[in-house]
């Protein structure tokens, strides 16, 4: 089954963008869709609804794989790395920081993240990093499962999988516009 992308887009566009969605948010929205249909198609639909909110947090609603914001300034992951030269700040859908992330990632899909942490950037792989670290737990040792699955829905807890509690609570705001965008066709 495919997720009836007419639905989804009239719901978020009224009720997470304010009535208009660029090209580049649809894109990103798409590529994010296509991702989960290819390869987490029997998964909990929350996991999805959670990664959408969670890259409409982390790329300021753009859904593209962007810079940090200052990138870094002022943070000890901002700061040239001294052997590779490289600042590790964050990068993509889910905002990717510090060398060792981008080398966990690079181990996972064989893409040279620490000598080239740009390539974060590139949306099909950000796509990627945003649901295998969600997944498993890559980024701080909580996965979707810890927060949803068949005994528990929490919201706002599973900030805890990319940052903390920071802005849990919009988080799981945007998230439960982003769920009930969720219905599937045949």
């Amino acid at each position: 089954m495919s997720i009836n992308r007419s639905f989804f887009f009239d719901q978020v566009r009224a009720r997470l963008f304010g009535g208009k969605l660029s090209q580049p948010q649809v894109s990103g929205l798409l590529a994010i869709l296509d991702y989960w249909e290819e390869e987490l198609w029997n998964a909990d639909d929350r996991w999805l609804a959670y990664a959408l909110a969670t890259a409409y947090h982390e790329t300021d609603r753009k859904m593209q794989a962007i810079e940090e914001y200052g990138k870094g300034k002022g943070r000890t992951y901002g700061k040239p790395d001294p052997v590779t030269g490289q600042t590790y700040y964050g990068r993509g859908l889910v905002q990717l920081t510090w060398k060792y992330n981008y080398k966990a990632m690079q181990d996972i899909f064989g893409e040279p993240l620490v000598a080239s942490p740009n390539r974060a950037l590139n949306l099909p792989l950000a796509v990627k990093i945003m649901f295998h670290g969600m997944e498993h737990g890559t980024f701080t040792g909580k996965k979707f499962a810890d927060y949803f699955n068949e005994k528990r829905e929490d919201w706002v807890n599973a900030r805890r999988i990319i940052n903390g509690t920071d802005k849990a609570r919009a988080i799981a705001d945007y998230a439960k516009k982003f769920y009930s965008a969720i219905s599937y066709t045949k």
